[in-house]
């Protein structure tokens, strides 16, 4: 009796490992949700898209067999954002990617227990995103795009490449942390190169021929540039700014390199792409079990240069060697 028992059991067993094997599989199809703040034809956008997707499945997962993903492009739009970030939410992902202090923020508003991937966030802390950088606390970590220090080094490099540049526009978004502190970093250090700052502020109501406007307007006085700070409405915006910048002949740096191979002049920040792969990283260390809030907010590991000598041969200026020798990348 105890051997028909057994028998009888052991069939039942093996009779639900199917089932339970293919339950198993289904768990193992995650979801990632993922809010961009910029366009899909932002200079380099697609390479920060590349850089995460790859890195993700050499850790193992692939969209469509292990993982679903869920990507959203809020264009530097705050509405489209809070819509985004809504209907992210709602499909219940184990872990989300937000891009930029909008997107961030959005996510955070939204959300205070799903975790939360950030990237190219210029100041975390003073955003109320993490309580420390180094024990972020809540349910959100990732990568800042740089230390407020770096935002001197564009009046300098500015001045350097195009020596008679006596003003500069500032071309950032206000209404968010990381805006109001990169201002204040530039206009600390300006004035000690020669340069009188002053600020275009971008914001959702600009659209981009108010945008041209405003630096056609500043472009009346002679001896002119413009800084292009970091920002989700900048980036969004940057095509059209790149495209001002050279109808009204004025030497211009931006924070990042994509926009000087787009036919920017210079550029002096982090490198995206990195930042994208390195997310990936801890979005797979949080769908592995870790928390967001015991993972460090990192910073980026190297700064680089970008140098277009097309856009320089166009304004008419003559780049020294001295900073040719330092540029990580000469674009010609």
């Amino acid at each position: 009796m105890r051997r028909r028992q057994f028998i009888a059991l052991l069939g039942g067993a093996a009779a639900t490992w199917p089932l339970a094997a293919s339950a198993q599989q289904r768990e193992r199809l995650r979801r990632v949700a993922i809010l961009l703040g910029t366009a899909r034809d932002v200079p380099g956008a697609q390479d920060r898209d590349t850089a995460f997707f790859e890195a993700f499945e050499e850790l193992g997962w692939t969209n469509g067999r292990n993982v679903q993903i869920e990507v959203r492009w809020s264009d530097g739009n705050d509405v489209k954002g809070r819509k985004y970030a809504d209907e992210l939410i709602a499909l219940a992902p184990d872990v989300i990617l937000a891009a930029g202090s909008a997107g961030a923020g959005v996510m955070l508003k939204a959300t205070q227990t799903i975790p939360i991937v950030f990237a190219l966030v210029p100041d975390p802390m003073g955003s109320g995103f993490v309580q420390n950088l180094s024990r972020p606390g809540r349910n959100a970590t990732g990568f800042m795009t740089f230390e407020y220090s770096l935002c001197g080094k564009w009046p300098e490099l500015l001045k350097e490449i195009a020596p008679n540049v006596t003003h500069a526009a500032v071309l950032r978004d206000p209404t968010f942390v990381a805006g109001i502190g990169q201002f204040a970093v530039i206009q600390a250090v300006a004035p000690s190169v020669g340069v009188a700052v002053s600020s275009i502020d971008l914001n959702e109501q600009n659209q981009q021929n108010q945008i041209e406007r405003a630096i056609a307007t500043f472009a009346q006085s002679p001896n002119g540039g413009l800084i292009h700070t970091a920002s989700g409405i900048g980036a969004a915006n940057v095509n059209s700014i790149i495209a001002a910048a050279a109808r009204y002949k004025l030497p211009a740096i931006y924070n990042q390199r994509p926009f000087v191979v787009a036919g920017g002049l210079i550029s002096y920040g982090p490198n995206y792409p990195d930042q994208f792969r390195r997310a990936a990283g801890y979005v797979d260390r949080i769908l592995r079990g870790e928390k967001p809030g015991d993972l460090p907010v990192q910073a980026p590991n190297k700064y680089e240069l970008a140098i277009n000598l097309k856009t320089a041969k166009t304004l008419g200026l003559s780049v020294p060697q001295s900073l040719l020798a330092r540029a990580d990348e000469v674009i010609e």
